[in-house]
């Protein structure tokens, strides 16, 4: 049996190279792998394969041979199925940059005996590609999790230098231009002219040097979320319920 292949993995080839030589990541990309064990020159695996109407477990040992680091490595492995017979074979893997990702290239050449010979070269090519198909996509996903970066989520920075040094200001009894403390603490100055063409009623009597004091709701009046007055904010919440109440 002979099969080759490349995947484009999004990951650098150094995490790549990283991921085929971590025995949990190859545990967990490996379809029907139930242990996995790094051992002096590769590693140690029991694979539970489903071949037609037959199934097994494997047990089998992995040598790793020219090793070329971040490049690509030869596999050279042999399993055990107990009656349903054994496998062996390698696999030549090598790794080139991509941009940002990594193409992971493969060639591997199989041989396989006893009961599972019989089954025919259709069906033992059909599963192996299967098996192959499902080991690079978990692999790649792996991968790609685990080497994505960070998303940003930061949350809107509204600038309220301004509206706090109103707001301490007005506690003072120091006028801020611009707001209704200015035009408090100058009673007999002109009315500032409204947007609606009219001049507001006259402010009450300020003794001097008293302390200027502006009421709890005045101060939030003051106070504009993300450069938008309170009015605009209340007016959209109420325009919001009458719409759900619309739809319900």
């Amino acid at each position: 049996m002979e099969m080759t292949g490349e995947r484009h993995i999004a990951a650098p080839r150094q995490a790549v190279w990283e991921g085929l030589n971590e025995p949990e990541v190859l545990r967990a990309s490996i379809p029907g792998c139930e242990t996995m064990e790094r051992t002096e020159d590769g590693f140690s695996a029991r694979i539970a394969v489903k071949l037609g109407p037959m199934a097994a477990k494997f047990a089998g040992r992995v040598k790793l041979e020219n090793l070329d680091p971040p490049n690509g490595y030869t596999i050279a492995g042999e399993g055990n199925g107990g009656a349903m017979g054994f496998a062996k074979g390698g696999a030549d893997v090598q790794l080139t940059d991509d941009g940002a990702g990594t193409i992971l290239k493969y060639a591997v050449k199989a041989q396989v005996g006893g009961k599972m010979a019989q089954l025919g070269a259709r069906l033992i090519d059909s599963t192996a590609k299967q098996m192959a198909d499902q080991f690079f996509d978990r692999f790649a996903a792996h991968m790609t999790a685990a080497n994505a970066p960070a998303a940003a989520f930061a949350a809107p920075q509204t600038d309220t230098a301004g509206q706090d040094a109103a707001i301490e200001a007005a506690r003072q009894g120091v006028p801020v231009s611009g707001t209704d403390t200015e035009y408090l603490a100058h009673p007999n100055e002109a009315a500032p002219i409204t947007v609606h063409g009219a001049a507001p009623r006259p402010g009450p009597a300020v003794v001097d040097n008293a302390p200027m004091v502006i009421s709890p709701l005045r101060t939030m009046l003051l106070m504009e979320p993300f450069g938008l007055s309170l009015w605009f904010w209340g007016g959209s919440v109420i325009w919001l319920v009458i719409l759900a109440l619309m739809f319900l």
